[in-house]
């Protein structure tokens, strides 16, 4: 996978890597990523996906929607996914989420880059990170959604607009609310701001993972209603439905 990070950074880290070796992030060997190549080979695996929800599939066409997409077609058009949201990744989420290990990030958005370029689907106009509220990103300190979406813009050549989306109110995390829940959890959570026009665009939302899809819904919903043109998804892991 190409290195994301422009000229100068790649030196500077090269000289880090040669003074202060890193350690893997799964395994914790010596590595000059946050996950070192074997580990990156062994748990990111390509695999068969519903191009709009991106659910893993049985079928060998990742052309196909799934059957709950064909019944009921969300408001988002795509979803690209690097993962599965599993036993030994979901603790990578879990540590750049709530843990700061930042350096996640880009090694993030380099896998996503990996698993965008090896499809021919059309690349979004602009992308956009999942926003968090006031309160939890002064207590966080940061938006993971945010970290990935910078590197990954670079490597796409399109831009990364920060403020395209905004909170309108606090939710309670989706990860705590019952699945019956998490629909009215975020209903009208989510505007877009009046300074970009997304009338025509085709808008690439960045995320760390995808679980009910309840979040990614709506903010494609507001986007939609805004003129938006096209909406897909872009997140590292997704979590697997339940069987």
């Amino acid at each position: 996978m190409p290195d994301l990070r422009p000229l100068p950074m790649r030196l500077v880290h090269a000289l880090l890597d040669a003074l202060l070796p890193s350690c893997c992030a799964l395994c914790g060997g010596q590595a000059r990523a946050a996950v070192c190549a074997a580990c990156e080979q062994a748990y990111v695996a390509p695999a068969p996906r519903c191009p709009c929800c991106a659910n893993p599939t049985g079928a060998l066409d990742s052309t196909r929607h799934c059957g709950a997409c064909l019944a009921q077609a969300p408001p988002f058009d795509a979803t690209w996914a690097a993962c599965d949201y599993a036993s030994p990744l979901d603790s990578l989420v879990l540590q750049l989420k709530f843990g700061a290990q930042l350096a996640l990030a880009p090694w993030m958005a380099r896998v996503l880059h990996a698993a965008i370029a090896s499809e021919s689907r059309a690349l979004p106009d602009v992308l956009c990170p999942v926003p968090l509220g006031p309160a939890r990103l002064i207590e966080r300190g940061y938006n993971q959604a945010l970290e990935v979406a910078r590197p990954l813009a670079r490597a796409l050549g399109v831009p990364v607009v920060p403020q395209l989306l905004h909170r309108l109110r606090e939710t309670a995390p989706q990860s705590g609310a019952a699945p019956g829940d998490r629909r009215r959890n975020v209903r009208g959570a989510f505007g877009v701001s009046s300074t970009f026009d997304v009338h025509g665009r085709h808008v690439g939302v960045v995320d760390d993972v995808m679980s009910s899809g309840h979040t990614l819904a709506e903010i494609a919903a507001v986007l939609k209603r805004a003129g938006a043109a096209r909406v897909t998804n872009i997140v590292f892991a997704r979590t697997p439905p339940h069987g």
